[in-house]
């Protein structure tokens, strides 16, 4: 699993710029538009990005062959990009440059996220992959924790500090996966389309024969990988994406309006969710293979469910740590089992293209929850935040309680290398 840990960082540097900037990007917007929908609606800039670039892009990958390999392209132009952006937005001079530099560091996430995420399949035998998430998600789960408790000692400092430190990060990150994540030598998917026919294709495979194809891969349709059971785990993943979405945009706004804390202490706050689901990857990730992806998902929809409803009720911030606490081990359980369910319900050829379906989907939910909860909140008032998202997990389980079918067993190559 030394692989999965390096291209953890790929995931490190992800989770800790959206999560920075989730947490105070809200703050600047605060400051020229005073509608909590409109703020939310600004907020879902990225998503609409995704929804349109990121399909496209994954399905892309699947078939691109260069010699840095399919995916490893994506990073090197992106990466570099959404860094100098990033570090970017805190130097705004108006509403118009705030909104450019939020949109162009958007467009160039979207240029990579797809490719990274498709990487760990792509570099994990199939039996490994729910193990694997886990470990990445542990990676993510840091950089949520760093930008949540370093970003927010940084930013009562100056709110420009967080900002520069996550482009810095993320260009560390990008030396570290290029350097020493060789998607010709590390793959495990292209293996098998590389190996000789007759009598040489007995012979075991030899680490440097791990190549990709010479040949552009044949083109993926995205119709084709919507069947009864993908369509009933995609939307429930959209409603629970409605639910965590939504309160992650508006969780720091909720804190200082609801519960009259400061905004350093409603980032702060956000850490012991991300600190509980970092404890709980990987031990989420072994019961997912020990127990089946589906019944760990339905236990963390159920738990996390529960949690929200009770959160509506918390009127003290150590209650409301504490039920953060809790939430973020059912969190894991859900959101580390479910990439590595969709993927096992397709083919190795369509990993990129279902991980695009996976983005699409889950950017729907981004796209429709900030804007949808935040005008509930200005017809009522914060407390509908959780209320509403405790009812979108509800639907959710429905759609996982309909889903029928089991996810196909996918042909892989085993390899010792991940």
């Amino acid at each position: 699993m030394k692989k999965v840990w390096l291209l953890g960082f790929g995931f490190f540097s992800i989770s800790i710029t959206w999560s920075l900037y989730n947490a105070f990007v809200p703050f600047f917007l605060e400051k020229y538009v005073h509608s909590v929908a409109l703020i939310s609606f600004m907020m879902t800039i990225d998503n609409y990005f995704a929804l349109f670039l990121q399909p496209w892009i994954g399905n892309r990958s699947d078939r691109t062959a260069t010699r840095f390999g399919r995916r490893m392209p994506y990073l090197m132009i992106g990466m570099p990009l959404a860094a100098v952006l990033t570090m970017l937005i805190p130097f705004h001079s108006g509403l118009f440059t705030l909104l450019l530099f939020m949109m162009l560091m958007n467009l160039a996430m979207s240029l990579y996220r797809s490719p990274t995420v498709a990487l760990m399949p792509d570099i994990t035998p199939e039996h490994q992959r729910t193990k694997a998430n886990g470990l990445i998600n542990f990676m993510g789960g840091a950089g949520s924790i760093l930008a949540f408790g370093a970003g927010s000692y940084l930013y009562d400092s100056s709110p420009v500090l967080p900002f520069v430190a996550a482009g810095l990060i993320t260009l560390l990150c990008l030396f570290i996966v290029s350097r020493f994540i060789k998607e010709g030598r590390d793959g495990v998917n292209t293996a098998a389309a590389n190996a000789p026919a007759g009598p040489a294709a007995d012979r075991a495979l030899q680490p440097g024969e791990l190549v990709l194809p010479l040949s552009r891969p044949a083109r993926v349709s995205l119709k084709k990988q919507l069947d009864r059971t993908t369509v009933w785990l995609l939307a429930a993943i959209f409603f629970w994406f409605v639910a965590y979405q939504g309160v992650e945009t508006l969780f720091t706004l909720y804190g200082k309006h609801h519960l009259g804390l400061s905004e350093q202490a409603a980032s702060f706050s956000l850490t012991f969710f991300s600190l509980a689901f970092v404890i709980f990857a990987i031990p989420s990730g072994w019961l997912g293979g020990r127990f089946g992806k589906k019944p760990v998902i339905i236990l963390g929809v159920c738990g996390l469910m529960a949690v929200f409803a009770l959160v509506g009720f918390a009127e003290n911030v150590l209650l409301l740590r504490g039920l953060l606490l809790l939430g973020g081990i059912f969190w894991a359980c859900i959101n580390i089992n479910s990439y590595p369910f969709v993927v096992a319900t397709g083919n190795e050829e369509s990993i990129g293209t279902r991980t695009g379906i996976y983005y699409l989907v889950s950017s729907l939910a981004a796209i429709t929850s900030p804007p949808l909860l935040g005008l509930l909140i200005d017809l009522t008032d914060y407390s509908t935040l959780f209320y509403a998202a405790t009812a979108s997990m509800a639907f959710a389980l429905v759609c996982l309680l309909l889903m029928k079918g089991r996810a196909r067993a996918v042909n892989t190559v085993h390899s010792n290398k991940a």
